[in-house]
Parts: structure tokens; C-alpha cells; sequence
């Protein structure tokens, strides 16, 4: 949980970026891959995470942060993902500072039928990116996209640092 408004939006700057990489990786050719039928194409993964901005903002009550909260229906380009991940994310740190301070982050509201302070719900929005980058990087591995490394050396950043795999 986060306790000061300058803890998140340092942390968010390096989340956003990472995931800002493997979207830009991400193919529209490889964005119907999934692992069952039945589960989430890596482009509805990336769609998700692009619309879940703006959506966990809204619902805790921040005002101006850009983009869809629509993630249903049809996937738009990828190009268009990235971007509206994009605005997002780098106006979700502009609202988050003008409209909330260190004071109130252990202030409760009301979050999807719970009482969250705001601290922990920027804490479960980067949790619930991370989670789903997770995913999609799986995805994009079985669809033969190169991964980016979010937290030190992808497979294939190894290689390019002449180094063996590190699977």
C-alpha cells in the first residue's frame, strides 16, 4: 500500500514503462494467441490492461484520466492499444498528484462492493497489471514475439548480451 502520493508515481513511472514494452511488442498477428480456447487472446490481455486505467481510476474517484474503460467488443489495432495505454497511464500520475494527497492515501472509499484506501488501490492496480503483463508475456513466448525484459534480462536480451539462456 502505498502511504505517500511521490512513492507511487515513481513506481508507476517504471510499471507503466515496462508494460508500455511488451505492448509495443506485441503483434497484431500474435494477438489472437491463446492457451485454451476458452481464455483470453494475448490481445484482449493487452486490451485489459489498457482500459483497466482508467476504469480502477474512475471508480476511485479520479478525475481526467484518459482512455476507454470498455473492454468488451472488438480489439482495436494494436498500435491503438499502446496509445490509449499510453494516455492512461501518464495522465493516471498527473490525477493521482493534483487531486490526492499524502494525507488522505489511508483514507477508505468504496472499491468494487469493499472499502480500500486509496493507497492500496493504486498498490492492487500496479499488482493487477504486473499480474497480466505476466500473462501476455507467456503469450507472446508461444507465439514466437520477442519478450522484453521488465525486471532485468529477457531470454533474448541474454542472448544479445552473449550470455547462455537463463530459462
Amino acid at each position: 500500500m502505498y502511504r505517500k502520493i511521490e512513492d507511487f508515481t515513481a513506481e508507476w513511472a517504471e510499471e507503466s514503462e515496462n508494460t508500455l514494452k511488451v505492448l509495443r511488442n506485441l503483434t497484431d498477428e500474435a494477438s489472437g494467441q491463446r492457451v485454451t480456447p476458452e481464455g483470453r487472446s494475448a490481445g484482449r490481455l493487452a486490451w485489459h490492461i489498457a482500459t483497466s486505467v482508467p476504469q480502477l481510476a474512475g471508480e476511485a474517484g479520479l478525475k481526467g484520466v484518459e482512455g476507454t474503460t470498455n473492454d468488451q467488443g472488438d480489439i482495436p489495432p494494436m498500435a491503438e492499444v499502446v496509445s490509449t495505454y499510453e494516455a492512461a497511464a501518464s495522465t493516471l500520475a498527473d490525477a493521482v498528484r493534483s487531486q490526492w494527497s499524502d494525507d488522505e492515501m489511508g483514507e477508505l472509499i468504496p472499491m468494487y462492493g469493499e472499502m480500500w484506501t486509496k493507497g492500496r488501490s493504486l498498490s492492487i492496480l500496479v499488482g493487477h497489471q504486473a499480474h497480466h503483463r505476466g500473462q501476455l508475456t507467456v503469450l507472446m513466448r508461444q507465439a514466437g514475439v520477442p519478450v522484453p525484459g521488465c525486471y532485468g534480462p529477457s531470454r533474448e536480451e541474454w542472448a544479445t548480451y552473449g550470455m547462455p539462456a537463463m530459462d
